[in-house]
């Protein structure tokens, strides 16, 4: 009985280390954890949370038109920007979203008032001006079209400037949330513009979806199958004008092109598929217009700022950590690379040691062939390698056979150099240092097709063959 004691209490002990909290700490931790997070929540003001429940209650009617016209803003910005990213032509989002501002200038001179009929109308026609003033720069001349649209961006928006200034003090009043953007001066009549603009593309998206797919990727394919690309492209133009002209008093005109880019951009970070990226960028658009309404809400700040940053942190997280070409699984791809070089390498120099004294005997020990316990350890997680005693290690079946393949590898590329390209045999080992890790299994037939199946290397060392090594390997483990 006194010994299971004992053995009982160095087990509570050896988990009390581990855990490193003794007993009574550990409960009075769970016991003051709910104190902590009160006290953290003390911290921060009680206004915060008041706004928190009137957001998620939209007990306010401004705040439900908001949220509901951000949302019909994203989702068309999401579809049109897709195309436009599609076609390296984001940075027309920008110019067109430039452009509209003469119009409104030109809109309120024409009536003297803030007429939204007169506003909207300018700004069509401006915004569908500057993108013919593109397309024909570019035809029309030798320039790119990036030159076109920094000429035309530049020289609409500075004349919309030029109008502003033209008006008198007392009446521009109001027209600098069609600059800076003021989500919470949506209303009724705005969700209205903005439900029919997204209406509009998503009718025009289902019916045409082919002739854009077309003319996002091949343009030259869709003219010679008799496609109106002219037509879909002034198409595109006008619906990408009419979603910055609905949404400019939301967000403003020099931060809507953030909307129209940003949420495309995300997306292409996560797929190929176009149809899966037009519904994923609507989905992220969306997605940074409610976080960006419930931050201006909370946090008492500017709407159209709080929605491109947001759509700019969801950027950024996926290109750090999306799973196709995020950042973290890049480098996580290059580690992995590195220690399969590692494997290789170490099963190459293992094979060339144990060919120096003819296989036999088949172990090797930890410091001999360069191999250091760490790698010997790798190939025994992968199954390459087993133990046979404290220190003697020798490789599986599967191992050896790794082994020959590198080995293989090497030769096979030192004699092709040497015979078809004309390389000296003392300039050849480093470049097959790196091909042999590249090689795959039909570039090797084809090289011994070309080479007649050869048996030595340019040394005279053997290149050893699959079938015949893991043959000899199978049986010396038997």
């Amino acid at each position: 009985m006194t010994t299971e004691t004992d053995s009982l209490t160095k087990e509570f002990r050896r988990e009390r280390k581990r855990r490193g909290l003794t007993p009574m700490v550990y409960h009075v931790a769970i016991l003051f954890a709910p104190v902590a997070v009160v006290a953290i929540a003390s911290l921060v003001p009680f206004a915060f949370w008041t706004r928190v429940v009137r957001f998620f209650s939209f007990s306010d009617g401004f705040l439900r038109a908001s949220v509901l016209g951000t949302l019909l803003l994203a989702l068309n910005c999401g579809l049109l920007g897709t195309l436009l990213v599609a076609r390296r032509m984001a940075m027309l989002g920008d110019t067109l979203s430039h452009a509209v501002l003469p119009g409104i200038a030109a809109g309120f001179l024409w009536t003297m008032t803030k007429n939204p009929v007169a506003l909207v109308s300018g700004a069509i026609f401006t915004g569908v001006l500057s993108s013919l003033v593109v397309s024909w720069i570019t035809q029309s001349t030798r320039l790119k079209p990036d030159a076109a649209l920094s000429v035309v961006l530049t020289v609409f928006f500075a004349a919309g400037i030029a109008l502003i200034k033209m008006l008198p003090d007392g009446n521009k009043a109001g027209l600098d949330r069609f600059l800076y953007g003021q989500t919470a001066a949506i209303a009724g009549g705005d969700i209205v513009m903005l439900s029919v603009a997204a209406g509009i593309t998503l009718l025009t998206l289902l019916i045409g979806y082919r002739g854009f797919l077309v003319l996002a990727f091949d343009e030259t394919f869709g003219r010679t199958c008799g496609l109106p690309m002219r037509v879909l492209h002034y198409v595109q133009m006008f619906l990408t004008t009419l979603a910055i002209v609905v949404s400019m008093e939301a967000v403003g005109v020099i931060l809507v092109a953030g909307l129209l880019v940003i949420p495309a951009s995300t997306a292409w970070l996560f797929s190929t598929r176009l149809h899966r990226i037009l519904w994923l960028s609507a989905l992220l658009g969306m997605a940074a217009a409610l976080t960006g309404i419930f931050v201006a809400f909370t946090g008492q700040m500017g709407g159209g700022a709080t929605l491109v940053l947001c759509a700019g942190l969801m950027f950024a997280a996926a290109f750090l950590f999306s799973p196709r070409s995020g950042l973290a699984h890049r480098a996580w791809q290059w580690v992995q690379h590195g220690r399969r070089i590692r494997r290789e390498d170490t099963l190459k120099a293992i094979y060339r040691h144990l060919e120096t004294r003819g296989f036999s005997p088949a172990e090797i020990r930890a410091g001999e062939a360069g191999c250091t316990p760490a790698d010997l350890r790798a190939l025994d997680r992968r199954g390459l390698g087993e133990w046979t005693g404290e220190s003697a290690f020798r490789l599986t079946p599967e191992g050896f056979r790794e082994a020959c393949r590198m080995v293989r590898n090497h030769r096979l590329w030192e004699l092709y150099l040497t015979q078809r390209a004309g390389y000296a045999q003392d300039h050849v080992h480093d470049s097959a240092e790196e091909m042999e890790h590249l090689l795959a299994e039909e570039n090797i037939a084809e090289m011994m097709r070309v080479l007649g199946n050869p048996r030595t290397d340019p040394h005279g060392k053997p290149i050893p063959s699959l079938d015949e090594t893991f043959a000899a390997a199978t049986a010396r483990h038997a």
